[in-house]
């Protein structure tokens, strides 16, 4: 396998912040993707743990499955929310953890960081910290995760080998990856990995 990134990443980091600063400031808009309350009791998230968070903690959430569906957080564990949006599933992932864990949300977007730290500050969290950064340089110190989650993120990146060896970074040694995501199991042409529209469409 090649290790050639066969699409600009800049440009592609462009096009989908741009995407999610629209789900964050306009999460009723028509997207080729649910998002909210309905995506979350489809994709399976204990309806208890959805109905007690805000709005703003869960209306722009457009994961594709449930990280924790894998397997549930214990309480103490340290977690990073690679792609935390809204920061949905970072809240999850505290009330998991209880007051003797902490989780991190990294995020790209403006946007969505603005509310995923109102709805932290809404909910009262002290165990939850949003910080701005890439998946592909992850603000956070080495082995200092238990746990890695992301939900339809690292299909977006340009460079995912970049990504699983940050991931694998920050995780201590035993650690864990609990991600949801899309994969194709067919080969795609070069001419479609290059077309930065197909990543986001």
């Amino acid at each position: 396998m090649s290790d050639e990134v066969l699409v600009d990443g800049g440009a592609l980091r462009e096009q989908v912040r741009e995407k999610y600063r629209e789900v964050a400031t306009n999460p009723a808009g028509k997207y080729h993707f649910h998002t909210g309350r309905f995506l979350a009791a489809h994709l399976g998230y204990e309806q208890a743990m959805v109905d007690a968070l805000p709005d703003v903690a869960v209306e722009s959430f457009a994961g594709v499955a449930n990280p924790f569906s894998l397997r549930p957080l214990g309480q103490g564990e340290r977690v990073v929310d690679v792609g935390s949006g809204g920061g949905f599933d970072s809240f999850i992932a505290a009330a998991q953890v209880g007051a003797g864990g902490k989780v991190i949300g990294v995020d790209m977007t403006e946007e969505m960081l603005l509310k995923s730290r109102s709805a932290a500050r809404l909910l009262g969290y002290k165990s939850v910290e949003f910080r701005e950064g890439l998946a592909e340089d992850l603000p956070v110190e080495d082995g200092w995760a238990d746990v890695v989650i992301s939900n339809g993120v690292i299909n977006l990146c340009a460079d995912k080998r970049q990504v699983f060896a940050e991931i694998s970074r920050v995780l201590r040694p035993g650690g864990r990856l609990q991600f949801a995501d899309i994969a194709n199991g067919k080969p795609v042409p070069e001419s479609a990995i290059r077309n930065i529209d197909l990543w986001t469409a």
